[in-house]
């Protein structure tokens, strides 16, 4: 008779709750919790949390969270554990936040379990170990927690914990996708792009992508606008790649600020506008993007969009080039052949001439082999000039075709082979 008398009230402070009757859902939950009732408890700390029918108020909502946590009530245990992970109402103590979590994923919360992943996964209140993330995280899983599918494709993706698994790291990401978690929409997208994981199909990654760029994901927009500058699963349309390029940059996403750039150096989708490409690549370049350091220095150095400066060109080549971006490196032999903002070093030239041509980089290879062709920073090599001239010539260099040509009619057969 007692717990009848009691379910009626709670019943009723539920359906007024769930109609934003918040005064009257407080006016009979109130009684309750302070009888000891743990789902009444419970109710109270959600309400003092949110600030419904009551200021805001974390330490109260600690207070209720705790009361009903002690009667081992798992949602209460759980949100205990978060304000102990976030320090809500109570100073921030990650060993307090596990033993709270633990106990709530000791009875099969899955936010708990996934929560609990989290800190193994980093280390917070625990010793790292992927391993007991794994297992945490896919507990939460299987119970169907889209962030724990989430986190579970990550690791699977990376070998974290696991044997490294594109093909179990797409089925996990695919199910929270299948959820609608933004994120993983976009994963999914990319991997079918890439055909990581899963056979690759563009118009699935198209679809996939757009999902989660209507849903502001900044990677997926700039993802998106790839397809759609590519024509990959999508008709071409540069002014859509450069719309979703542009949503992308606005968020601050320095590859989609560099492509944007790109569309605008070009003249893609738009008027063409070095100045605005300039800006574009300044933005990406300020965040330490190589490529958009390497072609803000191809802008300086050749006053397009801005006035010409080659400290300025030197600077963002010497950026680019120190992280291994071929077009930087290359912009650094040509400044060094030219004297253009440093003293002429025609053998510090053929340095980073050298760096960009062993990456393929053709202008490169072609620079080189004429430095080995005239013996100027190198000592004169007629086979090593054929050699870069034939490897830039094989990348479309019509020039390094022709000078190929001139080099080997003073080379012998045996030279040339």
């Amino acid at each position: 008779m007692a717990g009848g008398a009691v379910a009626g009230p709670l019943e009723d402070a539920k359906s007024a709750y769930e109609r934003k009757d918040y005064a009257t859902a407080l006016q009979l939950w109130r009684p309750l919790a302070e009888r000891g009732d743990a789902k009444a408890q419970f109710q109270l700390g959600v309400m003092y949390a949110k600030a419904q029918g009551v200021p805001q108020n974390d330490a109260e909502a600690l207070k209720w969270y705790r009361l009903a946590a002690d009667q081992g009530l798992r949602d209460a245990q759980t949100n205990l554990g978060l304000m102990y992970d976030k320090g809500q109402g109570v100073a921030q103590n990650y060993p307090e936040a596990v033993r709270w979590y633990r106990l709530a994923a000791g009875q099969s919360e899955p936010s708990a379990q996934f929560n609990l992943g989290v800190m193994y996964e980093h280390g917070q209140g625990v010793a790292q170990n992927y391993a007991e993330a794994l297992r945490w995280y896919r507990l939460a899983a299987n119970q169907g927690d889209d962030a724990a599918q989430f986190n579970l494709g990550v690791m699977y993706e990376h070998g974290q914990g696991v044997a490294q698994d594109h093909a179990e790291a797409f089925r996990w990401y695919r199910l929270a996708a299948d959820q609608g978690l933004p994120d993983a929409e976009g994963i999914v997208g990319t991997m079918y792009a890439g055909g990581q994981g899963v056979a690759q199909d563009y118009a699935e990654a198209a679809k996939w992508l757009r999902k989660a760029a209507d849903q502001g994901r900044a990677a997926a927009q700039f993802n998106l606008g790839r397809m759609y500058e590519g024509g990959l699963g999508v008709s071409q349309n540069y002014a859509e790649a450069v719309k979703l390029y542009r949503l992308a940059a606005d968020q601050g996403l320095a590859a989609a600020q560099f492509s944007l750039g790109n569309m605008y150096a070009n003249g893609q989708g738009m008027a063409q506008d070095y100045a605005e490409a300039a800006k574009w690549y300044r933005l990406a370049a300020d965040q330490g993007d190589p490529s958009g350091q390497s072609l803000l220095g191809w802008i300086c150095a050749n006053g397009q969009g801005v006035p010409q400066d080659y400290a300025e060109a030197l600077k963002w080549w010497r950026r680019a080039a120190d992280q291994g971006d071929a077009r930087g490196q290359d912009g650094l032999g040509i400044l060094y052949t030219y004297g253009h903002g440093v003293l002429e070093d025609h053998a510090e030239a053929s340095k980073w001439f050298r760096m960009a041509a062993d990456q393929g980089f053709p202008d490169a290879q072609f620079s080189l082999g004429s430095m080995y062709f005239n013996g100027i920073g190198v000592p004169q090599d007629n086979v090593r000039a054929h050699m870069w001239f034939n490897l830039a010539a094989a990348r479309g260099n019509t020039e390094a075709l022709r000078d190929r040509d001139e080099v080997a009619s003073k080379m012998t057969p045996a030279q040339i082979a």
